[in-house]
């Protein structure tokens, strides 16, 4: 397939995107995906030293525990360069922690981050898009919204967006809005460096869980994204994709560890 032809099955060319999160692992992802699509692409993330070397329409600065700093920034968005076609709500935050190390604080934290969040950056644009007739939008869920995994309050947080998307894709496709999320399992990021370097064997244990074997990566996040946003994904809306090299697909250890000799 050319690349004249890909923009045309994907027909994101000279659509406007933008992208939460941008200065990280995945974000810089997607960045580079919907670049590559032909979309004009703009960013937004906490600090504006995390884009500095993302090639951007637009910059927008917020913290995301901030609702008057979302709405602030996102409107002004709107206002200076339009409704985007496409949203992607990628930016969130966790650390590993099991029930017992999740206080009220914690609790707040994650949930104001990861849903609260996306909810508040989402409601003046898909007001927007409403009005428009027409947008997508793709949230970054998670594995921890469909089983659980460890981290209680962001897998409820994640598990929330999910709802939200089914919201969204129900309740606004009559406006001609798709809503839907993408789930991935471990992603290889340098979020995760400082863990292996504490931990050296780290992989080792992890990666058994892994049918494939291996995590996946910030670029296969992108593109199954970019497709879920695209209009060759034009009938798909109110889903939510796992992009986690078969980790809910089942459990190969405890076959092995339950079942493996019987035969």
């Amino acid at each position: 397939m050319t690349l004249s032809n890909l923009h045309e099955f994907l027909g994101l060319k000279d659509r406007h995107v933008l992208i939460t999160g941008a200065g990280g692992g995945i974000g810089r992802a997607l960045v580079a995906a919907f670049t590559a699509a032909g979309a004009v692409v703009s960013g937004a993330d906490r600090e504006l030293q995390s884009m500095s070397e993302l090639s951007l329409a637009y910059r927008l600065v917020f913290d995301l525990t901030s609702r008057t700093q979302v709405h602030e920034a996102v409107n002004s968005f709107i206002n200076d360069q339009g409704t985007p076609d496409v949203l992607i709500n990628n930016a969130g935050f966790t650390r590993g922690e099991t029930l017992d190390q999740v206080d009220g604080d914690v609790w707040e934290r994650e949930v104001s981050i990861n849903l609260n969040g996306a909810f508040h950056v989402t409601t003046p644009i898909v007001d927007a898009m409403s009005k428009r007739g027409s947008g997508s939008i793709v949230f970054i869920s998670s594995v921890n919204a469909l089983s659980h995994f460890g981290n209680p309050a962001y897998s409820a947080a994640k598990a929330g967006l999910i709802s939200y998307v089914k919201a969204l894709a129900v309740e606004r496709g009559r406006y001609g809005i798709r809503a839907n999320a993408i789930c991935p399992g471990s992603v290889r990021t340098p979020a995760w460096d400082h863990r292996l370097q504490n931990q050296p064997d780290l992989l080792a244990r992890v990666l058994p869980h892994y049918p494939l074997g291996r995590m996946v990566t910030p670029e296969e996040v992108a593109q199954a994204t970019l497709f879920l946003a695209s209009s060759a994904a034009s009938g798909i809306t109110g889903t939510a994709l796992a992009v986690d090299a078969g980790l809910t697909a089942g459990n190969l250890r405890f076959i092995n560890d339950v079942l493996a000799g019987e035969n």
